[in-house]
Order: C-alpha cells, then structure tokens, then sequence
C-alpha cells in the first residue's frame, strides 16, 4: 500500500504549472519535515511521533487511518530522500509566508515534545529557516509559540 501512495504522490511532488495546489503533495512535505525534526535527535521517543500524528491530524483534518498512512509515508519518504529541497521548494512554491511559519512551528513543536532540544535538532531548525525563507523574527516567533503551547 504504501508504494502505492508513494507513487501517486511522486509526480505530485515535482513542479508544476497547474494553478491547483496539490494538497496532498503539501501535507506529505509538511509530514517529511517534522519527521526529520524526530530523525535528528538520537532518542527520538514515541512523544515526538504522536506529536507529528496530532499536528498532521488536527492541520490537515485527517481521520486515524490516514493519520497513519500520511506518517508511514513521510517516515519511508524521510529515510529515501537524499535531500530536503524537493519538500521545501514545494512549499516554497505553494505556500505563504504566514503558513510556512506554522510549518516551522509544527517542527519547533516536535523539537520540543520530548523537553529537550538537540544540538542536530536546533541546527535542522535553523537550515530549515534558510531553505524556507523565513525571517529571523518568524523563526523566534514560531518556536516562542511552540515552547509556550508544551504540553505539561
């Protein structure tokens, strides 16, 4: 099944021309990058991926089974892919700039769901803020927002 996803959504993934934006393409980027978030800390813990499944649920109002199916993806998309600019030139391309700072607060949420920040997970974040365009000011907003919204 998941080779199936992967490849309905591979084309989606490369530029288009078409004025549509591929939603679905958005939401498998989106979950790439917070699964890199939890890939970059060693001890990556099961709190950082029920973070990744609520944020991906609660943002794109997906039901459980295709929580799960978004999150394998982006877990077997995130170990095949040899870079991150396929994901961050998609949104780039799609998104503004309000949305791309909720993406970097969805990472900044990962980060922190285990109560510690890596020094690969903070050094992710801040190439993540150069290969998204985001400002310097977003970026301290975005995980400002994130820490304050911990839970416990």
């Amino acid at each position: 099944m998941l080779n199936k996803l992967n490849e309905f959504f591979s084309p989606l993934i490369s530029p288009t021309n078409d004025a549509q934006r591929p939603e679905h393409t958005l939401q498998l980027a989106t979950a790439v990058l917070m699964i890199e978030v939890m890939r970059a800390d060693a001890d990556s813990s099961e709190t950082e991926l029920a973070t990744v499944m609520r944020i991906l649920k609660q943002r794109f109002k997906l039901c459980d089974s295709e929580v799960q199916q978004l999150s394998a993806l982006g877990q077997q998309t995130a170990q095949h892919a040899t870079d991150l600019h396929q994901f961050t030139s998609l949104i780039n391309r799609e998104l503004s700039r309000e949305e791309k700072g909720s993406i970097i607060e969805y990472m900044w949420q990962v980060a922190y769901a285990d109560h510690h920040i890596s020094a690969h997970e903070n050094h992710l974040m801040r190439r993540m803020t150069d290969l998204l365009h985001i400002s310097q000011a977003d970026y301290i907003a975005a995980k400002m927002r994130a820490k304050q919204n911990m839970p416990g």
